[in-house]
């Protein structure tokens, strides 16, 4: 039996995925995305799909209540910079905003999912349909850290997730003991950018869940840009959180870092928070 799901769609791979898994999976996606972040394409992936500003959560239910919808997922990313020009609060969105103490985008996204369920419409977790994307524990690649970059990545690990406390981004690049970059509105790319070019060689990024993050949506993601990215700025070693971070095009990943010389390492919660206790 065909199921509906509704998708809420913003930039990047992962809505196609998404899309894809579903339609593998008998569900039917009926998608909004938002003008100058969604990939037009999508609307080729999906069912129904019907193009929005940001911030017009009004529309969003009477779509999704046009055609059935009880459950949805958020899945992609929206620039911070581009809301100067793209963002079009109707009386709901404004309403929200009012009433809140604080703007940070936890905050935000959290009251959104929280309005739209009062609406009759649950958001599910973006990878209850694709939980092979989620990263696993363990070393990934043929070339293994060094004792000088895990500890690198255990100091990173520690400043990232005191960083994702205060909300303002989710990963931090680290050379032998010193924070190089903290990510920002700017982005993970730009960051390892900038950390890489203080790094000269030594740097490690490290790329984590912040502590209270609502994993429904904005959950880190990685894939064969960063390698990219990474190469670049002549970074040699990739920290992830496992089990909370999506891992995009994984063997085509593994397979440049390989031949590029970087190390990938899935790190979980409990083993890193043993080892700041010991």
């Amino acid at each position: 039996m065909t199921q509906k799901i509704g998708l809420i769609a913003g930039n990047g791979q992962f809505p196609f995925l998404f899309a894809r898994a579903a339609r593998e999976k008998q569900w039917q996606v009926y998608a909004v995305g938002y003008r100058g972040e969604t990939d037009p394409i999508l609307a080729q992936q999906v069912h129904i799909f019907e193009w929005l500003y940001v911030g017009q959560i009004k529309r969003i239910i009477k779509f999704f209540r046009q055609h059935g919808i009880t459950q949805a997922v958020m899945i992609g990313g929206v620039a911070k910079v581009r809301l100067l020009t793209h963002f079009r609060p109707d009386t709901k969105a404004i309403a929200l905003l009012a009433r809140m103490r604080h703007t940070h985008d936890d905050a935000i996204l959290r009251a959104f999912a929280d309005l739209l369920e009062e609406e009759g419409i649950r958001i599910e977790s973006s990878t209850f349909l694709l939980p092979e994307l989620l990263a696993p524990a363990g070393v990934w690649t043929r070339r293994k850290p060094s004792r000088t970059e895990r500890d690198d990545m255990r100091l990173g690990w520690k400043i990232a997730k005191e960083v994702g406390r205060l909300d303002i981004g989710q990963c931090v690049v680290v050379a032998r003991g010193s924070i190089l970059a903290v990510e920002a509105i700017e982005g993970t790319d730009a960051a390892i950018s900038r950390g890489g070019a203080l790094g000269k060689g030594q740097a490690v990024v490290v790329k984590v869940c912040k502590p209270t993050q609502d994993t429904r949506f904005d959950i880190p993601a990685v894939g064969l840009g960063t390698i990219h990215t990474m190469q670049q700025a002549k970074v040699k070693a990739l920290a992830v959180e496992a089990g909370k971070t999506v891992v995009f095009d994984r063997p085509t990943m593994i397979q440049r870092a390989n031949e590029v010389g970087i190390t990938i390492v899935g790190f979980d919660g409990q083993e890193m928070t043993q080892a700041h206790e010991g």
